[in-house]
């Protein structure tokens, strides 16, 4: 798994965005259903529903939300490190919460609109390559 700079901002979109504010029930969120609603109202709904499913999962995971929680406060570069080290520690977490966060992206790129602000999009785009 690679990660640079905008991972501390993934714990902002997992922990706080996508998971504890902004955007971050149910662990997996159906992917190759019908098309998504591309209306903004789908889309809030979609990052929505992310949001609420990240939370559940982090809610049984408590290492997984040490480490995103625990990694919003820090500098880029130390989040980033550590991060990396407790994913590649805990792969089965990672591609867990990967498949959580997958819908947002596949509504940006069904309905070819961006879900998240350009800093979140950034950070959410490295988690999600890995």
């Amino acid at each position: 798994m690679k990660f640079n700079r905008g991972i501390s901002r993934v714990a902002g979109i997992s922990a706080g965005a996508l998971l504890g504010g902004a955007v971050a029930a149910v662990v997996a969120i159906p992917t190759a259903s019908a098309a998504p609603d591309c209306s903004p109202g789908g889309v809030a709904n979609t990052v929505s529903n992310v949001h609420a499913s990240a939370l559940s999962y982090l809610d049984g995971h408590p290492g997984a939300s040490q480490a995103v929680t625990s990694a919003r406060g820090k500098a880029p570069a130390q989040a980033e490190a550590d991060l990396r080290a407790y994913f590649n520690a805990n792969p089965g977490e990672y591609y867990e919460l990967r498949g959580i966060l997958a819908p947002i992206g596949e509504t940006q790129s069904q309905c070819n609109v961006s879900a998240l602000p350009p800093s979140l999009s950034a950070a959410y785009d490295v988690f999600m390559a890995g």
